[in-house]
């Protein structure tokens, strides 16, 4: 099952420009190229069901109080850093909206469980084997 098509406005995603960290000379000390993306699930307009599975994943990224922050400085350019934090958000949100069929529980067949018992039996045998050996 796929998840359905979601729309996410560009008025309810903020961004925020930051320099970015570690290696990469001068430029790395004068421009703000990295991205920090805060996306407030709450305020969104996502349908109730996908914000309650938003909160409940198990991310990092998501804050106590339902607010996805996302820090992209992958990119030299501040335009695909914020194409990549936004794709971030696109996948994280797709994964929220994403819902697995749920199981049928099956029993196994008949089949299978004399092939289990089976092979225990044979295993015990050779265990039974490994006892001490009388030489009478």
């Amino acid at each position: 099952m796929s998840a359905p098509r979601i729309e996410l406005r560009e008025s309810e995603v903020e961004f925020i420009a930051i320099r970015a960290q570690g290696a990469g000379g001068q430029n790395v000390n004068k421009v703000a190229n990295a991205i920090h993306l805060r996306f407030d699930i709450g305020a969104s307009s996502l349908p109730d069901e996908i914000k309650e599975r938003l909160r409940q994943l198990r991310d990092q990224r998501i804050s106590a109080d339902g607010v996805v922050i996302i820090k992209a400085q992958a990119h030299r350019s501040l335009d695909r850093n914020r194409l990549d934090a936004l794709t971030r958000l696109r996948e994280l949100i797709a994964r929220a909206a994403f819902t697995p069929t749920p199981r049928r529980p099956t029993r196994p067949t008949r089949g299978s469980q004399v092939r289990r018992v089976d092979s225990k039996v044979k295993r015990g045998a050779v265990k039974l084997l490994r006892g001490r050996v009388d030489e009478h």
